[in-house]
């Protein structure tokens, strides 16, 4: 299941909600985004982030999300899936992403976790700017975030 929405969610209801009643699941594998203050992507080290504001075309993101989603399935043997992603204007420490996957194993529940954030960070259709002190910018996408994604092409 996909959610991109502005409000934000609480990650123990979800968990609780995510887990409840399938008892074919061996386990859950979790991660969960935050904003943070103390330094901003790369190029402008040092200047600490007061807010983000993160942007996407509704439709074509959710689309995006659930070929992300489809793909992690065709890999693992899932049970369930859900990612949660916020847009909006968004201040240290609130929650940006939470991303849940059930399996009858670990192993497939991690992997699955690991590649749906990698494929999020460099796939899904979102664009981030950062306020700092020193002004507004828009943050370019990261060598390593690419690097991380390559991992699952091979």
């Amino acid at each position: 299941m996909i959610r991109v929405q502005r409000e934000d969610f609480d990650p123990g209801a979800e968990m609780a909600a995510f887990c409840a009643g399938d008892t074919s699941v061996g386990a859950v594998a979790s991660f969960l985004g935050l904003v943070r203050a103390d330094k901003t992507s790369e190029g402008a080290e040092g200047a600490a982030v007061a807010a983000m504001t993160l942007e996407h075309y509704p439709g074509m993101t959710e689309r995006q999300l659930e070929a992300i989603e489809q793909e992690a399935r065709r890999r693992w043997p899932l049970t369930d899936v859900l990612v949660i992603h916020r847009h909006g204007r968004l201040e240290p420490g609130d929650r940006i992403v939470l991303v849940l996957t059930a399996s009858a194993h670990r192993q497939a529940a991690f992997d699955a976790c690991a590649f749906l954030m990698d494929w999020l960070k460099t796939k899904a259709p979102f664009w981030k700017r950062e306020e700092t002190a020193a002004g507004a910018r828009w943050v370019d996408a990261k060598a390593s975030d690419d690097a991380a994604a390559e991992r699952w092409n091979g």
